[in-house]
């Protein structure tokens, strides 16, 4: 089945969980979406039932069956917050509360993943997911747990009865080396079960059949294939644009984040930079601290409306900023003294306005050739998501300073891209058995 199939893709964001179903086009079709209520947060732990979650999933796709066809679905595919993570018995039932990935409270397990893991390792400190899994160890402490998953991967788990089994990009921040594609030896120097770990393959490789009993309820086909995931930045990515080497996607929200399809990984953890394996490429990124922040120490919302007619985008002027929200840059510079550059002022404030926009798309020229000096694939268009993106002015001003078409996404829903990730992981598998 692919002519005429249809696809369905499920994000478990932070807020809520949506569900997209799209046909062999990646023609949106139906969409949904259920609120989640806020993690549990306490002196740094942050805490989530993972029943929320499946009681929301269930709910959704019994109500997307009342409302679309869903006998022609092909595949489907799971994506969730990157490092959130929960322990599970052999029977896939969750034996604490999950750690949700701004959880930071394993800080004596982040001070003992440093002392043994290498620097462009993603699980360092207590940011990583490794940290919280060590940490849930510590709590459950007599329980038996049989494995350790992320978000997405216990979803899928419910939804097909194979547990244990994960991605390559969830994995990341967990520890794995997907440059090498296994879990690294010094992971044994932690001291836990290693067979806690889930097996590790690509996102979009085929995963099992939905569970019988969960199609008929929902009325999907017997056989609908659940596909690997992703976490939900990557999610975001490929709902924005297809997936070649030199596409680029700028997020202009508060902070400046970039991300470029690699033919190659790059990894420089002193800018924070590190790269996902996807689809057969590398997503190499990198965040800067510039943004929608520092221009909103100068400018209100309804002078930006004002002053934006009066932009000359073509014409230079001359200005050399670097607009920061305060003191302080990790990438494309890495310098934690690094103070904001805004002056001289011009007396126009439009000027001072585009010169504002100038050095926020100098950075992100910058971002990209850091990139590709580290030996990413250099960037030829770039796509723009986030509030930056409505500004037209603003996108013909990073058109002239990056040299490359820039344009705004039309699509940015994780979940467009999930069902996006189960027909290309589902037309992979009809073509090729791998494409790691």
């Amino acid at each position: 089945m692919s002519d005429g199939a249809r696809y369905l893709g499920i994000d478990l964001g932070t807020s809520g969980v949506r569900v997209v179903l799209t046909d062999d086009r990646d023609r949106i079709l139906t969409q949904l979406q259920a609120p989640l209520p806020q993690p549990d947060q306490h002196e740094g732990s942050v805490r989530q039932d993972p029943a929320l979650w499946w009681r929301a999933v269930d709910d959704l796709l019994e109500r997307l069956g009342t409302e679309a066809d869903l006998a022609r679905v092909a595949a489907l595919a799971v994506d969730g917050t990157s490092g959130t993570i929960l322990l599970c018995d052999a029977a896939g039932d969750p034996l604490a509360p999950a750690r949700m990935y701004n959880d930071r409270s394993a800080v004596d397990a982040g001070r003992r993943i440093d002392a043994v893991a290498p620097d462009a390792s993603m699980a360092r400190g207590t940011g990583g997911a490794l940290a919280r899994l060590l940490g849930l160890l510590e709590e459950t402490g007599a329980e038996q747990p049989r494995f350790a998953l992320h978000q997405a991967d216990w979803i899928a788990g419910r939804l097909t009865g194979r547990y244990g089994q994960s991605d390559f990009n969830n994995c990341l921040k967990l520890g794995f080396d997907a440059v090498a594609q296994t879990w690294p030896a010094w992971m044994a120097e932690l001291d836990f079960d290693l067979s806690l770990l889930p097996q590790v393959e690509a996102a979009g490789q085929p995963l099992a059949s939905l569970r019988p009993n969960l199609a008929q309820r929902y009325g999907l086909p017997a056989g609908c294939l659940v596909v690997r995931g992703t976490t939900d930045g990557n999610a975001a990515f490929l709902a924005a644009g297809s997936f070649e080497p030199g596409l680029a996607v700028t997020s202009l929200g508060s902070t400046l984040t970039v991300k470029l399809v690699s033919a190659d990984p790059v990894f420089a953890p002193e800018f924070g930079v590190y790269s996902h394996r996807l689809l057969g490429h590398w997503l190499a990124g990198g965040a800067s601290n510039t943004g929608g922040a520092a221009i909103a120490q100068h400018f209100s919302v309804e002078a930006l409306e004002h002053l934006t007619p009066r932009l000359r985008p073509e014409v230079p002027t001359g200005l050399s900023y670097y607009p920061l929200p305060a003191p302080g840059e990790r990438f494309p510079l890495a310098d934690p003294e690094m103070q904001p550059l805004v002056s001289p002022r011009p007396e126009d404030d439009a000027v001072f306005l585009q010169g504002l926009l100038e050095g926020v798309a100098q950075i992100e020229q910058e971002a990209y050739a850091l990139l590709a000096s580290l030996g990413a694939t250099p960037v030829t268009r770039v796509l723009t998501v986030g509030g930056g993106a409505a500004n037209e002015a603003w996108t013909r001003i990073r058109e002239r300073v990056m040299g490359v078409p820039v344009d705004t996404a039309t699509q940015t829903e994780a979940a467009y891209g999930t069902a996006r990730l189960a027909r290309l992981g589902f037309e992979a598998k009809q073509a090729a058995p791998d494409f790691s």
